[in-house]
């Protein structure tokens, strides 16, 4: 796996030493030089490890994270098994495998902890990994927080969310041109600018070439109007898929990680994403899917999926228009009922109406 994101450019080295692989990363350090080296070797053992030679003064570490796929204790090695036992191992006794697997994912979280103790900034992707620590016995598990609660919240409360594209034509040369175009659509956006420039030296297509950035309420229909002129125009040679991810603003509910530690306890509450699914459909959605697991497990999410066709067409136009305005509108619109200040501000500064807020309030 390591070798393969080599190969993509996602990632500059691999090493299967783990000497040779900090004196790598300390001398980039040294000089001020980004570099990203994997190594291959199981976290439960190398967390600790690391503790232990940063409390040793040997190195030191700023920031730690993960984003272990732990929502399925079978598909986490313990330390007890080398890998080319896992399967037999799961197999045979699923229930000791699984007792084993928290435990060595407790010791991985402790460190994570104990990281944090010391100075580091931690955090996690939202995987399950606290809670499976937690299932351990560790009493701790959920002293450092998921990506979202502690940075990304504050742009979900502008309805800011990964915005996807895809050139239907197959052809590169589209998504160049969609490159150019969202970059003069939006010349004093420092951030997407870079992250556009980056992009094309660093992130290699899969499939289809597509694209992807984060936009906001305000923002995205803009972005999807201007690629259904594209079209119509013929600057581009096919038409575009306008999509997002599930990571997004108003169309989830997932515990472990987009809400997490809402504001209002309102984490588990199902009602918004059926809501947002609801609302892409009457706004004119290609495609509208509703869907859970979401990266934290089968059962332990629900989201809502919208897809919408820039074709070039004057009915696509208006479509996006309004998918794209009422999709990142229910991000504002659900952190403001959950009491987020920056989302009621938001919504005061850029019309979005926020019914709950309108209606007056009933003595229980």
């Amino acid at each position: 796996r390591l070798r393969r994101r080599q190969a993509k450019r996602y990632l500059d080295d691999v090493e299967t030493d783990l000497e040779t692989a900090l004196q790598k990363v300390l001398a980039a350090k040294a000089e001020r030089r980004a570099l990203s080296v994997g190594y291959v070797g199981n976290a439960a053992e190398i967390f600790p490890d690391l503790l232990r030679r940063h409390r040793a003064g040997e190195l030191t570490v700023d920031v730690v994270t993960d984003q272990t796929s732990a929502h399925d204790p079978l598909a986490y090695l313990p330390v007890e098994y080398t890998v080319d036992r896992w399967d037999a191992e799961a197999k045979a006794d699923p229930d000791g495998f699984t007792k084993k697997a928290r435990a060595s994912m407790a010791a991985q979280v402790q460190a994570m902890v104990e990281f944090q103790d010391e100075g580091a900034e931690v955090f996690d992707y939202g995987n399950s990994i606290r809670d499976e620590a937690r299932h351990a016995g560790y009493g701790r598990a959920f002293e450092f927080p998921g990506f979202v609660p502690a940075y990304i919240r504050p742009l979900f409360c502008e309805g800011m969310g990964p915005f996807r594209w895809v050139a239907l034509s197959g052809d590169p040369k589209d998504i160049e041109v969609t490159d150019a175009a969202i970059k003069e659509l939006f010349p004093d956006n420092e951030h997407l600018h870079q992250w556009i420039d980056a992009a094309q030296e660093y992130v290699e297509f899969e499939g289809l070439p597509a694209r992807i950035c984060w936009l906001g309420y305000g923002e995205r229909h803009q972005a999807g109007m201007l690629f259904n002129r594209l079209v119509a125009e013929g600057k581009v040679s096919a038409p575009i898929v306008i999509g997002r991810d599930h990571l997004d603003s108003g169309s989830v509910a997932s515990p472990y990680r987009e809400t997490e530690a809402m504001a209002d306890g309102s984490d588990a509450i199902a009602d918004w994403p059926l809501l947002n699914a609801l609302t892409a459909a009457s706004s004119g959605a290609t495609w509208v899917s509703i869907h859970h697991g979401g990266g934290v497990g089968i059962g332990r999410s629900i989201h809502a999926g919208q897809v919408g066709v820039a074709d070039g067409t004057e009915l696509a136009a208006q479509k996006l228009e309004r998918l794209l305005t009422n999709d990142p509108g229910m991000g504002v619109i659900r952190h403001a009922d959950a009491g987020y200040e920056r989302a009621l501000d938001v919504a005061a500064e850029r019309g979005v109406r926020v019914p709950m807020r309108e209606m007056p309030r009933v003595p229980r």
